[in-house]
């Protein structure tokens, strides 16, 4: 019998007891310490303990926490989207705040249908997205998502979602193609599945602007998001970017489109936007389509409890302010590359690593059985999970995956630590995750 009332998501599993957070580190009840070098899930962008936006929090509570948006705006609110659309991409103009990723994306998804409603093309009902992409786990998130092993055990209750081939030049690039070129290549798969299933059926492609999870930090070369955007507006097709993971300053810029010189119909964020301290997303819709809603229905037929909650929106501003206050996208950047350069120096030539990738402190190794065919490693290894336990054993956290190539097969860590993190906790980093590659390909 469990010992435990609360459902873990592992079941039958005991994890330990997180005390206390100082900076990059983590504390369980025996007093052991971890590197947070994942953030969690690419969460925790200020690391812990973070003593401005306790106190953003901490004054919001002696304001008001929370009233229900059906009746009232709040002053956290209205300042954070305004900030927000202060520095997205063009065009972007209003903000609709949600709790988390997955309903971002799911806003996103019934705005994207009702804009086509509104402007009489009901006939607009199907989603393109890429494989191996993670958007979320409600069941229109997943149903855009592209992970089949995530979307097994629900697939008879999926929407009808075409998949197209990922942006992922290690395995997709042909040899002696240019990255310009495979750029153009890889984003006209778009055109052809527009094509395919009828420009006038198609209501949007969905994509994350760096893959994240399920694929290892997927940072598209320069060209192919503005190709993406080209083939879009030639169909009427709403272009959709997904930043929830790699978003708020995690490559480098607030918005990680702003590398790719695109700006989408709808962008969705989360994660960073609230660091941990409270739960928050949002999507971010352009003026046509707020016009259309407008001049239409005058409604977002859409909502839940805890929209723009005011405490929540009070701990992202802080946490935005932090951002920007104290040049961390700079030192995202920097610590990037340091971090770029000290994951070459433990593994550019290991055997067993076939690709380090990434941008900002947003990055990930592949792992491989064979450098020099890039056969993956035996799924039935369950090297991802070994890295995982031996690296948390060592006081690392990080985040491993299996089925980086198509859901089954491969194997990537990623990594994304606070923007705090300094040269001497990187190369902590480095260290204990060549300790628990070294443990994981060993048993």
């Amino acid at each position: 019998m469990p010992t435990s009332s609360v459902f873990h998501r592992h079941g039958g599993a005991s994890p330990p007891t997180v005390v206390g957070g100082q900076g990059c580190y983590l504390i369980d009840a025996s007093g052991k310490r971890y590197l947070d070098a994942s953030g969690g899930a690419a969460v925790s962008c200020l690391g812990h303990g973070d003593k401005d936006v306790i106190a953003a929090i901490k004054a919001q509570l002696d304001q008001i926490a929370y009233a229900h948006t059906g009746f009232f705006t709040s002053k956290p609110a209205e300042a954070l989207a305004t900030h927000l659309i202060a520095r997205a991409p063009k065009g972007l103009a209003q903000v609709y705040f949600v709790s988390g990723g997955s309903e971002a994306v799911e806003a996103a998804l019934k705005l994207a249908r009702q804009y086509h409603v509104e402007r009489g093309q009901p006939q607009r009902t199907r989603l393109i997205a890429r494989r191996q992409s993670y958007h979320g786990n409600t069941l229109g998130a997943l149903a855009a998502g592209g992970n089949q092993w995530r979307r097994a055990m629900f697939e008879p209750l999926l929407a009808d979602v075409s998949h197209i081939d990922p942006c992922y030049p290690y395995r997709l690039q042909h040899q002696g193609e240019t990255d310009a070129d495979y750029a153009i290549r890889s984003a006209d798969a778009l055109e052809t599945e527009i094509l395919r299933l009828g420009p006038e059926n198609v209501m949007a492609f969905i994509a994350e602007t760096v893959g994240g999870a399920t694929a290892g930090v997927l940072a598209p070369p320069p060209g192919y998001f503005q190709r993406i955007r080209q083939i879009c507006d030639r169909y009427g097709v709403l272009l959709i970017l997904d930043e929830v993971m790699c978003g708020m300053g995690r490559t480098g810029h607030l918005f990680a489109c702003q590398e790719d010189d695109v700006a989408p119909d709808i962008l969705c964020i989360a994660k960073g936007l609230g660091a941990g301290y409270q739960p928050i997303g949002a999507m971010l819709a352009s003026q046509s389509i707020i016009d259309t809603i407008a001049a239409g229905s005058g409604f977002f037929q859409h909502g839940h409890t805890y929209l723009g909650h005011a405490t929540a929106c009070a701990a992202a501003e802080a946490v935005l302010n932090a951002i920007e206050d104290r040049g961390l996208l700079a030192q995202v950047n920097a610590r990037g590359e340091y971090l770029q350069t000290a994951l070459h120096a433990a593994f550019g030539q290991h055997e067993n690593v076939g690709d380090i990738r990434g941008r900002g402190l947003f990055r990930a190794v592949e792992l491989v059985a064979d450098r020099d065919s890039k056969a993956a490693l035996d799924p039935s290894r369950g090297t991802a999970a070994k890295v995982k336990k031996a690296a948390f054993e060592a006081g690392l956290i990080c985040y491993p995956m299996g089925g980086t190539i198509d859901g089954k097969s491969g194997d990537h860590i990623l990594l994304a630590p606070p923007f705090i993190i300094s040269e001497t906790e990187i190369d902590e980093v480095v260290a204990k995750l060549k300790t628990a590659i070294g443990v994981a390909l060993a048993s």
